[in-house]
């Protein structure tokens, strides 16, 4: 049952000397590889040489998460195009920009004002981001979270390739996933495909259909069920993996088969 876990962050784990531990549990169940997220240039050089160390098993993104956007968004983003770059003979370049968007939900509740001018320097970040992506027409990982509709205007108005999209942790419902479908995106799903109050999260993994479906953990977030209350690992992914397959009746393995082929296609991974 090979899986991809097509979305964690490993700096928690690598800070915390626990990633070898985390890397082994992962391969015990089942993963075959991994793409851990870039959030901000505090994570992207990190994640670079873990790309190197742990070729074809562990893969990376560079991107200015919107929750890490302040008044000198600019400088972060100037340095993203240079990961794109091979220098080195064992430099491991980035599989897709990301992740990046728009967070309403993480904006200061009480301070209107300063919460209208992060949310404008997300935009203007995640602008500068697209335009990036549409330059080096690499896929494009994007969070929205509260913003769903703003998230969509932008990417309409970029001009960037709709079918290189993915909201990731997709948890809105179907008539969100319907607006993804018609413009030729997709959404990639969390362990919160497995809680108990996620029927319209079910709903919608159901309309994209399994022949785009993809799986993340987004670890050490939203561990799934059973394991709900600790912190995620790409262990877990196994049992979020295993309860797509009911919502979708199929069997686990055709689901593993399924997921990790949508994988290789969406980010051109090896092999």
């Amino acid at each position: 049952m090979p899986l991809i876990d097509t979305h964690t962050h490993l700096e928690t784990f690598a800070r915390k000397g626990t990633l070898p531990e985390v890397l082994a549990r992962a391969k015990e169940a089942g993963l075959e590889a991994m793409i851990t997220i870039g959030t901000s240039p505090e994570d992207w050089s990190l994640y670079r040489k873990l790309a190197q160390e742990h070729g074809g098993f562990i893969y990376y993104t560079v991107g200015l998460h919107p929750c890490s956007v302040d008044e000198r968004w600019s400088e972060a983003v100037a340095q993203i195009e240079d990961f794109f770059e091979c220098h080195l003979s064992n430099d491991k370049l980035p599989v897709a920009l990301g992740e990046v968007g728009l967070d309403r939900f993480h904006l200061p509740k009480d301070d209107p004002a300063q919460a209208e001018k992060i949310f404008r320097w997300q935009q203007a970040a995640f602008a500068a981001q697209l335009e990036i992506a549409r330059r080096l027409k690499c896929p494009l990982v994007v969070h929205s979270r509260g913003a769903f509709r703003e998230s969509i205007e932008m990417i309409d108005a970029s001009g960037f390739e709709w079918s290189k999209v993915v909201f990731h942790c997709f948890t809105e419902g179907e008539a969100e996933m319907k607006e993804l479908i018609r413009r030729g995106g997709c959404g990639s799903f969390t362990g919160v495909l497995t809680y108990k109050n996620a029927d319209a999260v079910r709903a919608a993994a159901k309309i994209q259909e399994l022949a785009r479906f993809m799986i993340e953990t987004d670890a050490p977030y939203l561990t799934p069920v059973p394991h709900r209350g600790k912190p995620n690992e790409p262990a877990y992914l196994k049992c979020t993996a295993e309860f797509a397959a009911r919502v979708f009746g199929v069997s686990v393995d055709e689901l593993a088969r399924q997921t990790t082929a949508n994988a290789k296609q969406f980010y051109g991974l090896e092999g």
